[in-house]
C-alpha cells in the first residue's frame, strides 16, 4: 500500500465512521459540539457554584483547556482500542495496523475542527480581541496532533498485546486531567521555578497553557519548547510505526485471540 493509498483509505474510514455515528442520534452532527460543551458545563457548575472559584474568566479558561483535553483524551482512548475493535477486518486483509488508530485520530480531528471553530466564535463574543497571536494556535494544534498520534500508537500496540491496558489508559487520562492545569492556572503556583518545572515535565500542561496564552492572554508560546515537544513525540511516533510494521502479523494474531 502506497502512502497516498494509506491516507485515502484512512480518510474514507474516518468519514464513514462520522456518518455512521451521526445517524445514531437525533441531533446528529450537533453532538460534535454539544458533548464537549456539556463536559465544560458540568465542571463549570462544580467549580463555580460548589467550590466557589473566584477567577473572573474561569469559564473561558476552562473551555480553552477542557475542549483541547477532550480531543487529546478521546482520540487516544478510542484509538487504543481500534485494532481490537477492527479485528473482523484485521483477520481478512493484510493492511498496516497503524491504519486503524489513524482512522480514529482523523475522525476525532474532524470533530475537533468544529469544536475549535465554535471556541473561536465564543471567545470573540466574550470580548477577546482577534490578534496575530491567535495564529500560534496552528503550531500548537499541530504539536498536539503529533502527541496524539504517538501516544495512540503506543496505546493501540499495548491494548492489542494485552487487553488489560485499556482501563489503565483510561485511568491515565483521569490522572492527566487533574495534573495538567485544566481546572487551575499552572502560572498561579506562586513559584516560577515550580511552574517551569511542571511545564517541562508535563508536555500536555505546556500545550494547554499555550492555547490559553495565545487565545486569551495575547502572548506567544515558547516556540523552542514547542518544537522540542513536537520533535520528541514525532520521533516516538516514527519509532512506533517501525515497530508496528515489523510486528504486523503478530498484532493481527493477538487481535484475533
Amino acid at each position: 500500500m502506497s502512502l497516498s493509498q494509506f491516507f485515502r483509505l484512512m480518510d474514507a474510514m474516518a468519514r464513514m465512521s462520522l456518518r455512521a455515528d451521526a445517524t445514531k442520534f437525533i441531533l446528529g452532527y450537533i453532538w460534535w459540539i454539544l458533548e464537549p460543551l456539556l463536559y465544560v458545563g458540568v465542571l463549570y457548575v462544580v467549580f463555580t457554584l460548589i467550590l466557589s472559584s473566584r477567577q473572573a474568566d474561569f469559564l473561558w479558561f476552562l473551555m480553552c483547556g477542557k475542549l483541547a483535553f477532550i480531543w487529546f483524551s478521546k482520540s487516544i482512548t478510542q484509538a487504543s482500542n481500534s485494532i481490537v475493535s477492527g479485528k473482523g477486518l484485521v483477520g481478512k486483509i493484510n493492511v498496516p495496523k497503524t491504519l486503524f488508530p489513524m482512522a480514529v485520530i482523523q475522525e476525532c480531528l474532524y470533530k475537533q475542527a468544529a469544536v475549535f471553530s465554535f471556541l473561536f466564535v465564543v471567545l470573540l463574543a466574550a470580548g477577546y480581541p482577534l490578534t496575530i497571536n491567535w495564529l500560534y494556535v496552528v503550531p500548537v494544534a499541530v504539536v498536539n496532533y503529533i502527541m496524539i498520534i504517538a501516544l495512540a500508537f503506543i496505546g493501540a500496540f499495548l491494548v492489542t498485546m494485552m487487553r488489560d491496558f485499556s482501563p489503565l489508559i483510561g485511568l491515565g487520562m483521569i490522572f492527566l486531567m487533574f495534573t495538567s492545569g485544566i481546572f487551575w492556572n499552572i502560572r498561579d503556583l506562586g513559584d516560577p521555578a515550580k511552574t517551569d518545572f511542571l511545564l517541562t515535565i508535563n508536555p500536555l500542561a505546556f500545550v494547554l497553557d499555550a492555547y490559553r496564552q495565545a487565545l486569551m492572554y495575547n502572548t506567544p508560546p515558547d516556540l523552542w519548547h514547542l518544537l522540542a515537544i513536537g520533535l520528541g513525540f514525532g520521533s516516538l511516533a516514527l519509532a512506533m510505526v517501525i515497530v508496528m510494521t515489523r510486528q504486523s502479523q503478530f498484532l493481527a494474531l493477538k487481535a484475533l485471540n
